[in-house]
């Protein structure tokens, strides 16, 4: 038997219905917040994403689905959303036309890494990109966007906050670290000791549990922030306490990568194991100039699905639409023809055999139907059929023609 590769899974059923659901009200928050939607090709070229995420980069180093095409193009399947939609912003020439774009996304990601709870190799991301404002409050209404559809998902939440600093206060704070680090370079972990040649930053995000009791006295970047960095992060605190979101400050929430600055934040979940995150973001002005389009500030987030799925509360599901069934083999022709017609204004489900009534309910309730009706000799000879509403119970006569 075939299986579907490891860490690929299909969605059926209530997964599928969880997962639709999800999307309905994430886009319908977003399309709220004035976003429109986006789609990306679900392959591009790799200098894309060794430019944008950066090489140094576990997910480019390690994970990508990365080929060569018969075209002999160096191409991946795109292992998140943002560099692909910078890429279109760019390439539609949005980056010279100026003014505001507000773009949101769904759909599949492809990362080569162990499996769990959560975690897939195929996966699924909604995100949202902003262009064109560089105002504090652009950073806060992203994070006020995703606690709206956590909240109306009913999943419950912390979020935390951090600055990265900019080109003022940032590379003074990376020297800083570097040199602190440096000094137990010989207790950190093999991950650590890249990083703090490609990519010093990210030391402070390791999860080795020996790591993070050595950073406790590390530097703090919040602590040497520019009068500019530090103006904004004390707006967006009162922005997000204006607003009644609880919030908690993260010395060590990090991005790492050159064009990330200032806003940084992630929403964590207790109970979906040791990957707590579901939903991060920040501000990245430096990516379209990173990627050859024309200096543009901007700020997106992105959540992924899956580690949501069995967060999310399903709202009561309601009976909709009709089933008719045949009773009799000589009415089953014009069971389907009346099915044919009202499948034009309706959801009609119904059965290709004639049954009896028990059988015919029973296929009813499994589809979740709010009106039932059957047609048999009788009602094909009076032209007239019963219709049943499940949910009340009430009964109406209709004259076939009527119906």
């Amino acid at each position: 038997m075939i299986k579907s590769l490891r860490g690929m899974n299909d969605i059926l059923s209530e997964d599928y219905e969880r997962f639709t659901y999800f999307i309905d009200v994430a886009t319908k928050v977003a399309q709220r917040y004035g976003f429109h939607f986006i789609e990306t090709p679900l392959l591009e070229e790799t200098a894309l994403f060794k430019r944008s995420v950066g090489e140094s980069s576990d997910i480019v180093g390690k994970e990508m689905y990365q080929f060569t095409d018969k075209g002999e193009n160096d191409v991946c399947l795109r292992p998140e959303g943002t560099a692909g939609v910078v890429r279109a912003f760019i390439q539609k020439k949005l980056d010279r036309a100026g003014g505001i774009y507000r773009f949101f996304y769904h759909g599949a990601m492809f990362r080569y890494e162990r499996p769990q709870k959560g975690r897939l190799r195929q996966f699924h991301q909604f995100g949202v990109e902003s262009f064109g404002i560089e105002s504090v409050y652009e950073d806060a209404s992203m994070i006020m966007m995703v606690s709206d559809i956590l909240n109306e998902l009913s999943i419950g939440y912390k979020l935390q906050i951090n600055s990265l600093g900019d080109n003022n206060c940032m590379p003074q704070y990376r020297d800083n670290l570097v040199k602190f680090v440096k000094n137990c370079e010989d207790e950190i972990c093999s991950d650590c000791k890249r990083r703090l040649e490609t990519n010093p930053i990210r030391v402070l995000d390791c999860k080795n549990e020996k790591c993070q009791e050595l950073y406790k006295d590390a530097p703090k970047l919040i602590n040497n922030l520019c009068d500019n960095c530090e103006d904004d992060f004390n707006k967006l605190k009162k922005i997000l306490d204006n607003n009644g979101i609880n919030y908690e400050i993260d010395t060590n929430l990090v991005r790492g990568l050159d064009y990330y600055s200032k806003t940084a934040f992630e929403f964590v979940s207790d109970n979906i194991g040791s990957q707590s995150a579901i939903a991060g973001g920040g501000r990245y002005d430096r990516l379209v100039e990173f990627l050859d389009g024309k200096a543009t500030p901007a700020v997106g987030f992105a959540m992924g699905i899956e580690r949501l799925m069995e967060l999310i509360k399903m709202p009561e599901k309601k009976r909709d639409g009709y089933y008719i069934g045949a009773m009799d083999e000589e009415t089953i022709e014009l069971v389907l023809n009346l099915v044919q017609k009202k499948r034009k204004t309706h959801k009609v489900t119904t059965d290709y055999k004639a049954k009896n009534f028990k059988n015919h309910i029973k296929n009813a309730d499994k589809a979740n139907a709010k009106y039932f009706c059957m047609i048999g000799s009788n009602e094909l000879e009076s032209g007239e059929i019963k219709v049943k509403n499940l949910e009340d119970k009430t009964e109406e006569i209709f004259k076939v023609k009527e119906f």
